[in-house]
This record gives C-alpha cells, sequence and structure tokens, in this order.
C-alpha cells in the first residue's frame, strides 16, 4: 500500500505500539496536529539522526490532546501504528506550512520466540537492577513484543533506528540477545569496579590463606 501523508520529522524512533507524549510549538505543526485530529488522520514522524532525515518512520495517531494554551502550543498524546518507508519527500505542500511524504508500507512478521522474549527479560531485568532503576512495560510479559522494550535496553539512536529497518520479529528479538550480552557484562563490570573502589582505604576483614605443606 502506498499513499500520502503528512510528516513531523523527529531526533528519535517510534515503534509500533509506542505512546509518545509531544509538545506541539512550531506553526505549521499546530497546523498539521489540528487538521489530523479534526480529520481523525495519523502522520508520519520520520526518523532524524544527526542532521539526516532517514528512509524510514513510524505512522502515528493522535489520542488525545491533552492541553492547548493561548498561543496555540499544546501538549498531545499519540501512538505508534506501523513502520513506513519514504519514497519521495515533498517539502512544500500546497496551501499548507508542513511537508509531507509519499510512503509505503513494508510487510512485518511480528511473531517471535516466546521463551527467547522470556530469556531477554531476565537479561533487561537483571541490567536494570544493576543500574538501580525501575521500569514498567504495561503490558504482561507474555505480550511484549521488541518493540515494546526496545527504549529500555540503552540502544543508541543509531541502534533504535537499526532495529526498526529490521521486519522480523526473530530478528529483532536476536539484536537485543547480542545487545543484552555485550552491555551487562560492561555494567556487571562497572558494579564490581564500584565495590572495588568503595573498599580502598577501609580496614578489610579477609580470611588467611592456608598453606597445606
Amino acid at each position: 500500500m502506498t499513499n500520502f501523508i503528512p510528516i513531523f520529522p523527529l531526533q528519535l524512533v517510534v515503534y509500533p505500539g509506542e505512546a509518545l507524549h509531544l509538545h506541539i510549538f512550531e506553526p505549521r505543526y499546530k497546523q498539521l496536529i489540528n487538521e489530523c485530529y479534526a480529520d481523525n488522520k495519523p502522520f508520519g514522524i520520520p526518523v532524524v539522526i544527526g542532521k539526516n532525515v532517514k528512509e524510514l518512520g513510524t505512522l502515528v495517531e493522535i489520542t488525545e490532546i491533552v492541553r492547548v494554551e493561548e498561543n496555540g502550543e499544546m501538549d498531545i498524546k499519540t501512538r505508534g501504528l506501523k513502520v513506513f518507508r519514504v519514497l519521495e519527500t515533498m517539502p512544500q505542500v500546497s496551501d499548507k506550512l508542513y511537508s509531507g511524504a509519499i510512503v509505503h508500507y513494508p510487510e512485518r512478521n511480528d511473531q517471535g520466540d516466546p521463551e527467547r522474549m522470556q530469556r531477554l527479560l531476565k537479561k533487561i531485568r537483571q541490567l536494570h537492577r544493576l543500574l538501580k532503576v525501575e521500569k514498567a512495560f504495561g503490558k504482561p510479559d507474555a505480550e511484549l513484543l521488541s518493540y515494546d522494550v526496545a527504549h529500555h535496553v540503552g540502544l543508541s539512536p543509531e541502534e533504535e533506528y537499526e532495529l526498526l529497518r529490521l521486519d522480523q520479529e526473530l530478528h529483532r528479538q536476536e539484536f537485543l540477545r547480542r545487545h543484552l550480552g555485550r552491555v551487562v557484562p560492561i555494567v556487571q563490570e562497572m558494579e564490581n569496579l564500584k565495590e572495588r573502589v568503595k573498599l580502598n582505604g577501609h580496614f578489610k576483614n579477609l580470611s588467611s590463606f592456608e598453606f597445606d605443606f
């Protein structure tokens, strides 16, 4: 399927199913949001990394306009729908302040391996314990996909975009498994280092070594 959508490029990656809250203040995007909300139409958020607009992004729907200020600025709630690929960008849309794009929607397979996902969750929670952070994913573990946890494992913007590029849930699970396999040992070693630093200069109660003559 190919169609035209208004676009709101942002320096972040939005995943399907993700809830995203935005503060809208630029005139062009105030117009975009007001029109999309009035017509009950979605808009696209292409990913921006550095100064480059990438070819992939996520279609989002407006779920609520929370607050509108006197100057028209607003706080809104949105939800990611599906991934799109930009075929052509239109910097100027007739009679509009905002830009648009012709996009199509690549086929995606969200069927993963439930056992692998449970192992991933175990590693993610280990990482969070090491970092002393608490995260709630808002769904039962059995319903979680890679998209639901990807923002909570310390991926860089480039890595988050790379995950968005993967069209198979099994591949996304493997991507996260390899990332956690690199990150968790590093964080664990940092915790060990902190403990060793804390011990330096303190009296130590250590067992002596017995030589076996």
